[in-house]
């Protein structure tokens, strides 16, 4: 992970994807980005947003994240977002809109770390798009959940592991470590 040209992407951190499943996760996902924000690198949120007759209303019946505050980012990130580098809007599972997209592209980001909800889909289509668009892609596990529940968190690791590669997947105590690293490397003048 090269943290000096990674960004940390916040994956839908909402209110309607946080229930007693994934309530965990607010605390990691508040702590990586407090701790990635002081060491100056950029983070970027996602919120998605469900529209009419989406794919989602067509074939699973979920007619749930149309408007606030069921779409608003949890209030313990709210100061956070303000101060990102970017909020990406979307209406399907990835990161990689065509604006994203862009973003990364003009950025120069090579590394893409990612935290958030839910582990089986936006963050895993996101790490695996990443993939293909052939960005490192890092999914911080203990900073993810499934407002499905564990044993669906887990599967979602279970197949972010044959997508992108174990050694991807990674914990808030290694990027806390790179983050230190990175943070104590000298700066050449």
């Amino acid at each position: 992970m090269d943290i000096g040209s990674a960004a940390l992407i916040v994956v839908d951190m909402q209110n309607g994807f946080v229930n007693h499943h994934s309530r965990h996760a607010v605390h990691a996902v508040s702590d990586v980005v407090a701790q990635w924000s002081a060491a100056g690198r950029p983070v970027v949120f996602t919120r998605y947003f469900n529209y009419p007759d989406s794919p989602y209303e067509r074939f699973f019946q979920w007619r749930r994240l149309r408007e606030p505050p069921e779409t608003d980012i949890v209030p313990e990130l709210t100061e956070a977002v303000a101060r990102a580098h970017a909020v990406v809007d979307k209406t399907g599972y990835t990161l990689f809109t065509p604006e994203a997209t862009e973003l990364i592209r003009q950025s120069g980001w090579t590394d893409l770390v990612f935290c958030g909800i839910a582990t089986e889909s936006c963050v895993l289509k996101s790490a695996a798009d990443a993939f293909e668009h052939d960005y490192p892609p890092w999914i911080v596990t203990d900073a993810c959940a499934s407002d499905a529940g564990p044993d669906v968190h887990d599967a979602g690791l279970l197949v972010a592991r044959r997508l992108v590669g174990t050694g991807q997947l990674v914990t808030v105590e290694h990027v806390m470590g790179r983050l230190a690293a990175y943070a104590g490397a000298p700066v050449l003048e």
